[in-house]
């Protein structure tokens, strides 16, 4: 059987009449416009559905509620990021080795939830488990997965694409700059260092890893001689140069 995984655009629209694609085109900037102007938690579906001129009814059927309109209006900004993955410049884009293109997918996406924290908390918290039942969750998962297994050393890729894409929940990123007070700097600065972690991983020898992390756990931080351990490799399959952080 083959394991062949193939990345592209997910969620694409369905084919609808002209004037199904007239309605849904002026909700979409109808709700764009009141997002920016008042922050989505601040605008209603009756809202938007008087600057738009449609129906109550239309409205809802289209989208369901104010998550699904949310999700909606992020969409062309989430095909975007997806079209610069599949096909734009490196490092972003193809062409470039495995950890730069994560390093550069994990910023561009932060930037991206940064630039619409409202909407994407609206999008992802409506149910439990909003956020990993849509198209673009699956497909930024598979990206980072295509990576980590093209860069080898990883027995659970499909795992680690996951733990790495959590920290990028909007949930999370808000908790952080609103409770924790921590700068957007910091935040990616941290990230890039997840990647080296996790990209640090020998491709052969598992068992001197799982060595090393019992040692790890038995000694501590500090282990004999006080040198502190900290679990990161600079000769793995993933490692890259030092990358220099800006804003």
């Amino acid at each position: 059987m083959s394991n062949h995984k193939e990345l592209r655009i997910l969620d694409a629209p369905p084919l609808e009449r002209a004037d199904a694609a007239r309605n849904r085109a002026k909700i979409l900037a109808a709700a764009a416009t009141l997002f920016d102007e008042r922050g989505a938690a601040n605008v209603s579906m009756d809202d938007v559905s008087a600057a738009a001129g449609v129906g109550k009814g239309t409205l809802y059927r289209r989208f369901g509620d104010q998550a699904g309109l949310a999700f909606a209006v992020l969409e062309t900004q989430e095909k975007a990021l997806q079209e610069r993955i599949l096909s734009g410049p490196p490092p972003l884009g193809p062409g470039a080795p495995p950890p730069e293109r994560l390093s550069a997918f994990l910023q561009a996406l932060l930037d991206l939830v940064y630039r619409t924290e409202e909407l994407h908390l609206l999008s992802e918290t409506a149910t439990p488990g909003a956020r990993y039942r849509t198209g673009v969750y699956s497909f930024y998962r598979l990206h980072v997965e295509l990576q980590l297994r093209e860069a080898g050393g990883h027995e659970d890729p499909e795992l680690v694409a996951d733990m790495l894409l959590a920290p990028l929940s909007a949930d999370f990123l808000r908790y952080v700059r609103v409770d924790r007070k921590v700068a957007k700097r910091r935040v990616l600065a941290g990230l890039m260092r997840l990647i080296e972690s996790v990209c640090s991983e020998p491709s052969t020898g598992t068992k001197h890893h799982s060595h090393g992390a019992a040692r790890a756990a038995r000694e501590g931080p500090f282990p004999q001689g006080g040198r502190r351990l900290t679990g990161v490799a600079d000769d793995g399959p993933c490692a890259r140069p030092a990358q220099r952080l800006e804003g």
